[in-house]
């Protein structure tokens, strides 16, 4: 199925790595080209390196940490000043601190505010405009299945994905008669090589192999395993699209059926 993603310009947030990255070379199979963002310059260039190399695409590399207030429209003028167009934004960030919640200060909320949520809001305020005026856009923000399903370790994380949650509704509704679509995609256990370094870790604390570590902790899945982030990016390739032209202010759950409401 050809996406219509070919020569469409495409912001991909921390994208380095995991998620980010998984998403990025998805999209440039589709043959878009990227503009990708992370924090650190020299795995950046390396990733941007080697997704135009597979890809056969132009991705601008930009460095930037999207949590500060003044990040988002500098990283969208860079995109802007050097393609001349934003036809997609895809949403992508770090997890916020993980504590017991007596354990968790204002500091910590406030990086998790900032980090997760504050910087969609800015990232899209940035970006719509420029869809705006070419009528055509879409935007999708990566949340968690906290953002349906609260996970009590993970308070901070439940609280700011239910929020972006709600912003998704209702910049969907504002901007879709601008030819904006927002959706939201909601992943579950992804096996990326920072999960499989926390499996590790917690396998060898617990005196497990990795692979009994994760038997014990997929049985909560219906499909049994952890997804693969090639998955994860395949749906948000669809929602990107052109094919996607009647799905917005969607919460998407890619997690092997671990989410149990109906919504």
């Amino acid at each position: 199925m050809d996406l219509g993603l070919k020569g469409k310009v495409a912001l991909v947030t921390g994208a380095s790595h995991g998620l980010g990255r998984a998403i990025a070379e998805g999209l440039a199979k589709e043959g878009a080209r990227l503009a990708i963002c992370a924090r650190t310059a020299e795995p950046l260039a390396r990733a941007a390196e080697e997704i135009a190399h597979r890809g056969g695409v132009e991705v601008l590399p930009i460095v930037a940490d999207v949590a500060p207030a003044g990040a988002a429209p500098q990283i969208v003028d860079q995109v802007m000043r050097h393609f001349g167009s934003l036809q997609v934004l895809v949403a992508n960030a770090g997890g916020p601190p993980v504590a017991d919640f007596p354990k968790l200060g204002d500091a910590q909320w406030q990086a998790g505010i900032e980090l997760n949520l504050l910087s969609v809001v800015r990232l899209a305020q940035a970006a719509i405009p420029h869809m705006q005026r070419q009528r055509w856009g879409r935007i999708v923000a990566i949340g968690s299945i906290t953002g349906k399903q609260p996970i009590g370790a993970l308070v901070i994380s439940s609280t700011v994905r239910a929020g972006l949650l709600g912003l998704t509704k209702v910049l969907a509704s504002r901007y879709a008669k601008d030819g904006v679509l927002v959706n939201a995609v909601c992943p579950g256990f992804m096996m990326t090589e920072k999960q499989k370094e926390h499996t590790d870790a917690r396998a060898a604390q617990e005196g497990l192999s990795a692979a009994a570590y994760l038997e014990r902790h997929t049985q909560e899945i219906p499909l049994g395993r952890y997804g693969r982030p090639e998955e994860l990016a395949d749906v948000v390739s669809f929602l990107a699209s052109e094919r996607a032209s009647f799905i917005t202010g969607a919460a998407i759950s890619v997690d092997g059926g671990m989410t149990r409401g109906i919504l």
